[in-house]
């Protein structure tokens, strides 16, 4: 009995002990979550392990190596830094690396040491962007986070120097050179400047960000002249009396001032195509003829049209006239001018004329061999002078560059001869022999413009129109107004086929030829695809008001705009009279030459009855917000469909 009840008391012991481990999870329950904890400690351990791997900085021969993800958490505490931004195989970081390395060496010795570090520019982007790096090596001096950069030389004694200068607790970046313009001060700074170059921009504007540092550049380079060429800046959206004067639509505009008379800036963008463009600028648009020799080498050397005054002296008002309209276009043509009568003689004019001329290969039997105009008289303005310069700048035939196109070529209709196109002295007598072909034919239609280019200067046009298989020497082309473009079929070329061409063309005989995707299949969705073979029939559509962005499949800022632009289509896509609609710029011609395309992306808004008028979105929030308030502000009508109501 007393052993019945013992084994009974050990059962229940036993069934007690089981219904403990069943509620922990079984029998192994306890050893099993203490083994789950362990394994999750682990693996934040190892997480934790890799972040700190991440965030840890290295150090090769004394400099330390920084990229995307340990840059901030490095810099973050840190007053001073000197950074290098460089590329593997650039020359020129290989031979400053050994430099670099010394100044890491002496700027850790100074009290408190000062970090040295490098970044590799073409793999750690995001840091390259940031810093608008566009050249290697750039080196730039971190101050309580903000970046400064170095312009000095790649000297350990100089770099060394301009690094504990700012590492000073009481050092402050020095007051910005470029003037800052507002209605209060334009007019008296403007007019009393011989030459200064003003920007009006917008503070959120990219393009005006990322010029910011260079024009700051420019401007200190340029104080410093004997005497100084000042810039400034003038911001567009608070001071919109003065962008509306000067009739600024786009950021950044710059504009050249003298003595308050407003020119427009066609130069670089970066500090040093400023300097050199302003200092050209800034010397007298006209440039004196001294011996007739000068003259002589223009003639015979020559490659652009020949531009000279005539006069007895400074003082006449002739003189100051000439020159006031070389003012105006400086930009594009080189000016002279001469006091030699033996120069006169030679020209065979009087003082008080203007003679422009072309050089010698450029002259021919059908046109004459200069053009003269009076400017001695009082009447004669500065606008004349301008008209006539602008009238003979090109030859009946002339050499389309593509260094010239934009300036002398934009006149259109342009009838174009692709050949393989040399004036130096070995190929000049077979380029003239095709180029008398097309003088002989050009003689017939003054109305258009004619001129001849290399083929493989303008390998990609003479692809699009289809030509660059043609298995001709020769090919020929039309280039309308509106952007249109006109082949003339592969042939053996001469005077003859040139002139039917051109005929045809006149008649209106024959078809465009237009670089295009194939016509979607299924084009229903929120945002309408265009191609160039649909880009009349749905932008052009006088019907409707149509909202067309123009983009580059590679373009970052495309990318982000395509959700944001995708959902203002589905916004407004009932609306029965309008179009939200896109297309692929590199892959599609533009078949109007009024919507240019410059950037990526780029928005026109083509109102219905008003098509030859596009209205360009300049605001640079391309947000649903934002493009909606600029499609409701133009639309002519607003009309939803029936489903929509």
């Amino acid at each position: 009995m007393r052993l019945r009840k013992a084994c009974l008391l050990v059962l229940l012991l036993a069934l007690a002990q089981l219904l403990a481990a069943a509620s922990a999870g079984g029998p192994d329950g306890d050893s099993s979550n203490k083994e789950d904890a362990i394994e999750d400690e682990e693996e934040e351990e190892e997480e934790e392990e890799e972040d700190d791997d991440d965030l840890e900085v290295k150090e090769e021969n004394g400099v330390l190596v920084l990229n995307d993800v340990n840059f901030d958490n490095f810099v973050a505490d840190q007053d001073t830094v000197l950074l290098e931004f460089y590329a593997p195989w650039c020359g020129h970081c290989k031979q400053f690396a050994p430099e670099y390395e010394k100044i890491a060496s002496a700027l850790k010795e100074n009290d408190p040491p000062i970090p040295v570090a490098k970044i590799d520019a073409t793999s750690e982007s995001a840091l390259a962007g940031r810093f608008d790096v566009s050249g290697y090596p750039t080196i730039k001096i971190l101050k309580k986070g903000q970046a400064v950069d170095y312009e000095g030389s790649r000297t350990q004694e100089e770099i060394v120097a301009k690094v504990k200068e700012i590492s000073q607790p009481n050092w402050t970046p020095p007051p910005e050179v470029t003037l800052v313009l507002t209605k209060e001060n334009f007019d008296e700074v403007v007019n009393d400047a011989d030459i200064i170059l003003v920007e009006f921009y917008a503070p959120w504007c990219g393009h005006c960000k990322k010029l910011a540092p260079e024009y700051e550049k420019a401007a200190k380079e340029l104080s410093k002249r004997s005497p100084p060429i000042p810039l400034a800046k003038v911001d567009a959206t608070a001071e919109t009396d003065l962008a509306k004067r000067f009739d600024v639509s786009g950021y950044p505009t710059l504009k050249i001032f003298r003595k308050g008379k407003p020119f427009d800036y066609n130069g670089p963008r970066e500090k040093y195509g400023i300097v050199d463009y302003m200092i050209e600028q800034s010397g007298p648009p006209s440039k004196e003829i001294v011996a007739l020799k000068q003259v002589q080498e223009f003639l015979k050397d020559g490659d652009d049209v020949i531009i000279i005054g005539v006069f007895k002296a400074e003082s006449e008002p002739a003189y100051q006239r000439y020159q006031d309209a070389a003012n105006n276009l400086r930009e594009d043509y080189k000016f002279h001018h001469t006091f030699s009568t033996e120069v006169a003689k030679f020209l065979k004019v009087s003082s008080g004329k203007l003679v422009v001329m072309q050089p010698e290969k450029f002259q021919s039997k059908y046109e004459p061999r200069s053009h003269v105009m009076d400017i001695q008289q009082g009447s004669t303005e500065g606008s004349a002078i301008k008209d006539h310069v602008l009238k003979h700048t090109l030859p009946l035939v002339g050499h389309r560059k593509t260094s010239n196109d934009a300036r002398r070529y934009a006149r259109r209709p342009l009838v174009v001869v692709y050949y393989s196109v040399d004036f130096g002295f070995d190929y000049r007598a077979a380029t003239q022999f095709w180029r008398s072909k097309v003088l002989e034919v050009a003689k017939d239609f003054p109305e258009y413009t004619f001129a001849v280019a290399d083929e493989d200067d303008f390998a990609m046009e003479v692809k699009d129109l289809g030509l660059s298989e043609s298995g001709e020497d020769v090919n020929a082309a039309i280039l309308d107004e509106g952007g249109r473009k006109f082949a003339m079929e592969p042939d053996d070329f001469d005077s003859d086929t040139l002139r039917e061409f051109v005929r045809a063309f006149k008649k209106g005989k024959l078809k465009p030829v237009v670089k295009s995707q194939p016509v979607p299949k299924n084009n229903k969705g929120p945002v309408k695809v265009v191609v160039g073979k649909t880009f009349d029939s749905i932008v052009m559509d006088p019907k409707k008001d149509v909202l067309i962005e123009f983009y580059a499949p590679w373009c970052g800022h495309c990318k982000q705009l395509e959700p944001e632009y995708t959902a203002l289509g589905k916004k407004y896509k009932n609306h029965k009279n309008l179009v939200i609609a896109k297309m692929d710029a590199t892959a599609n011609d533009v078949t109007n030459d009024r919507y240019k395309v410059e950037g990526f992306p780029t928005i026109y808004f083509a109102p219905s009855g008003d098509k030859k008028n596009p209205i360009k979105f300049e605001d640079g929030n391309r947000d649903l917000e934002h493009l909606s308030k600029f499609v409701e502000e133009h639309a002519t009508k607003l009309s939803r469909t029936r489903e929509d109501l």
